[in-house]
């Protein structure tokens, strides 16, 4: 299978002294049933001259990953991640490390020379200096005491006392910083600056325990999550500095806009593929829908996901997210809701949530906008399969019609 090295940010540094000087960047290629996936190694110094090692897998928003170096000669090396199984070893011959990568019993060629992998272009991204006025504030989540590290972006041309819309942006799952970026995408950057030129604020902020949050991130749930997000909103309303006060939540962010929605805490809510099915329901077809993508039978229920899960490590978030049933916050929305899927959305399925959500609201606000859009993904892109393994290669970080849409409807209110 191609999908590889997925989920392995939080492994140790080990590292020994060794003869052989290949510092800098190598880049190679593995042949995966006839796809290519580009892999860097890193090799660096410590000022004691210790060498160290990680590693890279641009296509699947993999960075820096620390390996530990085995053996280090003046022709060989051998290097392994031993918490996802992964070995490397190698020959010199000239400019070229020649080797074999190995992960879970399989077994093939890697070839790596000197380089890195080139930035991809992301056209949207938006350049310095802005047109319009950014500020970094904090706020506090006290009750679990946190504070919140975020950028305040204010429209073009905006005075003090103009009563804009502004809305707070919550990420998807995992530990993100305020851009959400993944892939080299920065959507909530890309939406921050579309919106801002298009009159409405933002507030987009690093989860806690990464960037400049603090907190722990590891052991939360999307409750604890929620009220960290449910802080920022209450900061926004006691500043007073603009008007209707929203939430924009992407996946899970979106199952945290309709648990706030749900408490009246906000005046409208944004969901960009929030789930509305039980979030066992939610993983069992993500896994389907990866087997099929890989040419294997969809064999995933939630019974063998839930048998699986009792032999795993306890997990927090996990724990929670499986057994949480969103429908219970979406029927008690009352707010103006925007909730849209992209039709090839292969993480959050809009036939199985976005339908829901509609037949939860079919007696909603009068001003709910639900809409599944064409040939968009679960980042909102354009693509082809919708799969994983597109994001890296798609130039595109939002479909700008989503951009326009979500604008549109916010000053409809």
């Amino acid at each position: 299978m191609r999908k590889i090295l997925f989920t392995i940010m939080s492994l140790m540094v080990s590292c020994a002294t060794y003869s052989q000087d290949i510092t800098g960047p190598w880049k190679g290629f593995l042949d995966v049933n006839g796809q290519k996936l580009g892999i860097v190694f890193k090799f660096s110094k410590t000022t004691d001259g210790i060498n160290l090692a990680k590693m890279d897998v641009p296509e699947q928003g993999a960075v820096d990953i620390p390996m530990e170096i085995l053996y280090l000669s003046k022709d060989s090396l051998s290097l392994q991640v031993k918490g996802i199984g992964i070995t490397y070893s190698g020959k010199m011959e000239g400019e070229v490390i020649k080797g074999t990568f190995q992960q879970n019993g399989m077994s093939l060629p890697l070839d790596f020379k000197p380089g890195t992998s080139q930035a991809p272009n992301r056209p949207q991204e938006p350049k310095k200096p802005y047109p319009y006025n950014t500020q970094e504030v904090t706020f506090c989540n006290s009750s679990a005491n946190v504070t919140l590290a975020g950028t305040l972006t204010y429209p073009v041309g905006y005075k003090r006392g103009k009563r804009v819309p502004i809305i707070l942006m919550v990420t998807g799952s995992g530990p993100q910083e305020r851009d959400e970026r993944i892939f080299d995408h920065n959507p909530f950057l890309v939406m921050a600056d579309y919106l801002a030129k298009n009159g409405i604020a933002s507030l987009r902020y690093d989860d806690r325990g990464v960037g400049l949050s603090t907190g722990t991130f590891k052991g939360s749930t999307s409750a604890d999550f929620a009220q960290d997000a449910k802080a920022g909103i209450s900061y926004l309303r006691k500043d007073k500095q603009f008007g209707p006060v929203g939430i924009l939540g992407h996946s899970e962010g979106g199952l945290i806009a309709f648990m706030l929605g749900a408490e009246k805490t906000v005046d409208f809510i944004v969901s960009l593929a929030g789930p509305a099915i039980q979030g066992d329901s939610i993983i069992a077809e993500q896994t389907n829908a990866q087997l099929l993508h890989y040419g294997q039978p969809a064999t995933q229920t939630v019974k063998k996901l839930r048998e699986a899960l009792t032999k795993a490590p306890k997990d927090a978030w996990m724990d929670y997210f499986i057994n949480c049933d969103p429908t219970r916050y979406i029927c008690q929305i009352t707010v103006p809701l925007m909730a849209i899927n992209g039709s090839k959305d292969h993480q959050v399925f809009p036939n199985s949530n976005l339908k829901r959500i509609e037949a939860l609201q079919k007696n909603g606000n009068k001003k709910n906008f639900i809409k599944i859009y064409p040939g968009l993904n679960h980042l909102f892109q354009h693509c082809d399969s919708g799969a994983g393994d597109e994001y890296w290669k798609i130039e595109e970080t939002i479909s700008p019609e989503v951009l326009k849409d979500i604008a549109t409807w916010i000053h409809s209110l």
